[in-house]
């Protein structure tokens, strides 16, 4: 995979470093506004990267990679995806997808129609650690209840309070707790669980976005509560119960630290199976794979996981009444 990185912004400062372990992966082109250019251009001379681009027309028309990575604030995920899958480029997407479930299937449909990799970067679905969270949920009898908290006090919150909107909290960047933090729950639950016959979402909004909130997910004899809170603080774990024992993630739904089962004697076993520290390692070696072997079966597969995941935020978000972009 020949890689165009779309951002500078934090989690591209978190993906980069990771690099060197992936010798599948050479990052080729790095994109920036002009605004961040000097830290785009520090970036690029720190990690070796060819080309370094402030305009997004101009960076797709290079043939230098085949792959593009887009990491920029979430509502321009849709615009810059379409772009370059207009481009020929293959796409791997930062989360959220979209700030719309109609914007994921025209995305989709370009991709499918001119044969390009499109798929969503979402490091749970990844990780060894949620493969052996998957087994153990089936070994624990009928699921009954599962319940993830996300809830981590945002550095921007106090900024925000005061009335400086950074795009954390800004509902015209597609900012909130349900995009940054609770999309992880969701996944984790898809993951496992598929598309829920009901969706509700109570949300704590100040200045016309959610800070904090509870999305119910109703799976007939399974009920589900994703809490993601950025204005406030708890223990971040997540609990899977079955009628014979449960199954405890320990911290963020987004990294799985380890996971812990549990009987209904009170047996407790911990396991812990990671390839690899970074939360990244395992998506990005899978999708260098995924385009090498242009593996459109995955891709599909993936996509299909996505759309349940953009239903229910789009479901959540109207259910509040949050209108996002």
């Amino acid at each position: 995979m020949k890689l165009a990185v779309l951002g500078s912004g934090k989690i591209v400062q978190e993906f980069l470093p990771i690099i060197k372990d992936l010798p599948g992966i050479q990052v080729k082109a790095i994109l920036g506004t002009k605004r961040s250019q000097e830290k785009t251009e520090k970036l690029q001379g720190e990690y070796g990267i060819d080309e370094s681009y402030t305009d997004i027309d101009e960076c797709l028309q290079s043939d230098a990679f085949d792959t593009v990575y887009v990491a920029v604030p979430n509502h321009l995920h849709y615009s810059f995806a379409k772009k370059a899958l207009e481009a020929g480029k293959h796409v791997i997407c930062e989360k959220p997808f979209t700030l719309k479930h109609a914007e994921l299937l025209d995305l989709e449909q370009l991709a499918l129609k001119n044969d390009l990799i499109l798929v969503e970067a979402i490091t749970n679905q990844y990780l060894t650690n949620y493969q052996g969270i998957k087994e153990a949920s089936k070994k624990i009898g009928k699921l009954k209840i599962i319940e993830c908290n996300y809830s981590q006090y945002s550095s921007r919150y106090d900024a925000f309070k005061e009335g400086t909107i950074l795009p954390a909290f800004n509902p015209k960047m597609g900012g909130g707790a349900l995009m940054d933090i609770n999309i992880y729950n969701i996944h984790l639950v898809v993951g496992l669980l598929g598309k829920p016959q009901r969706v509700q979402y109570f949300a704590n909004i100040e200045r016309e976005i959610d800070t904090s909130g509870m999305l119910i997910l109703d799976y007939g004899e399974v009920k589900v509560v994703c809490i993601g809170a950025k204005d406030s603080e708890a223990t971040i774990r997540s609990t899977i119960q079955g009628t014979e024992g449960s199954v405890i993630v320990n911290g963020p739904t987004n990294t799985l630290e380890s996971y812990s089962t549990q009987t209904l004697a009170g047996e407790i076993e911990t396991f812990d199976h990671k390839d690899h520290p970074h939360r990244m390692y395992d998506e990005f070696k899978l999708f260098a794979q995924v385009i090498e072997n242009k593996d459109m079966t995955f891709v599909k597969k993936q996509l299909e996981h996505s759309k349940i995941v953009m239903e229910i935020v789009e479901a959540a978000i109207n259910d509040a009444g949050i209108v996002l972009g």
